[in-house]
């Protein structure tokens, strides 16, 4: 069950100060994976375990999950993974302009809230802007994965990253979609959907290397 909040409405609209990287992680200098979207925490929590190596931000419009998540990760002491509580579309450009240019490797968008009325297609996380701001600190061959079970919302996140120029789709096909989660690693609602034999739509982008932002 996805439980819904309005990011438009004015609590959302104010613009939250995010601790920088040299503060939420041990070694800020690792390559960074942002998980948009970030919900109950397992698919990073499973990824920071078995990547060391790397670091995770969850970003989670929903706070309740956000305090959820802090109790396990912190149980755990996984140290190179931390879970904030934001609107992507508003407080995020800051914080993306403090890493290092190319640090941002990873970005994933995983089954968001949907908003099937076309009044509340404006309520959708991703938007042109946010992509803009993670494309000028993502590094060339940087990657954004998104995937859902809603084929009209796969669609309309492709059609605008597609817009963006920014990326390009990793795989051919009739959509160009792959078959499976790149990272072997599963989502709640991925797990759900998988249970009950229905569809999932996953798209890879890379970073275009010949296009930059000023």
């Amino acid at each position: 069950m996805r439980q819904h909040v309005n990011p438009l409405s004015q609590f959302f609209q104010l613009p939250l100060s995010l601790p920088s990287k040299n503060d939420i992680f041990s070694k800020p200098h690792y390559p960074i994976h942002l998980d948009i979207g970030s919900a109950k925490g397992e698919f990073l929590i499973e990824l920071a375990t078995k990547c060391p190596e790397w670091n995770f931000l969850g970003l989670e419009i929903r706070e309740p999950l956000v305090t959820l998540c802090e109790k396990k990760r912190k149980l755990l002491e996984l140290n190179n993974l931390k879970f904030l509580f934001c609107n992507v579309n508003v407080s995020l450009d800051e914080w993306l302009k403090d890493l290092d240019y190319g640090q941002l490797k990873r970005v994933s968008i995983q089954f968001p809230d949907p908003w099937f009325k076309r009044k509340h297609f404006k309520r959708r996380v991703l938007t042109i802007n946010l992509l803009n701001s993670v494309a000028k600190s993502m590094s060339e061959d940087g990657e954004i994965f998104i995937q859902s079970d809603i084929f009209k919302l796969i669609e309309s996140m492709t059609h605008t990253i597609d817009k963006s120029r920014y990326f390009n789709r990793k795989d051919l096909g009739c959509l160009e979609l792959i078959d499976k989660n790149p990272y072997n690693v599963k989502t709640d609602r991925e797990r759900f959907s998988l249970e009950r034999n229905l569809p999932i739509y996953r798209v890879m982008y890379i970073r275009n290397s010949l296009l930059f932002i000023n």
